[in-house]
């Protein structure tokens, strides 16, 4: 099944929160804010779209961060079904994918419903005031597997 990020209004302000991160600290939206506009991406651990992306994602954060982007990442997803994203493993993933931006644990997922996240990888960019100037995808690659290599079928 196909997922699409849910239709936000553009100019809607960031939500905030208070989430955990894989460093042992506590971030809002304000934390992470950045003079020049904030980066929310959703992300996990177990994804294939999201290792797809990921290493090119790393490498754009830390570049725009020093031009003044905010960025942090959220992992809503359940660890019960996804043992994977726990946040030991999120802590790993972090380490040894250099991450330069908080990635956070959002365990209530109430912070996904706020922002009206529903897939990953899921991007929200927003101003420097906080308001929201884009949302959905960071590129239009998509990971090449034995189900996208086969041939299609429609349903």
């Amino acid at each position: 099944m196909r997922f699409e990020s849910l239709s936000i209004q553009i100019g809607t302000p960031a939500p905030d929160f208070s989430l955990p991160g894989t460093d042992g600290q506590t971030y809002g939206f304000s934390d992470i804010a950045g003079q020049k506009g904030t980066l929310v991406a959703f992300l996990c651990n177990h994804c294939p779209f999201v290792m797809h992306i990921l290493d090119g994602f790393v490498k754009f954060a830390a570049e725009y961060q020093e031009r003044g982007l905010g960025v942090a990442a959220i992992s809503s997803n359940d660890v019960v079904s996804h043992p994977e994203d726990g946040p030991e493993q999120m802590a790993d993933l972090a380490r040894d994918r250099g991450f330069t931006f908080p990635y956070l644990y959002d365990e209530s997922q109430e912070a996904a419903k706020a922002f009206k996240a529903v897939c990953t990888p899921d991007f929200f960019l927003y101003d420097a005031d906080g308001r929201l100037a884009y949302c959905g995808q960071f590129d239009d690659s998509r990971p090449r597997t034995a189900h996208s290599t086969g041939p299609r079928t429609e349903m």
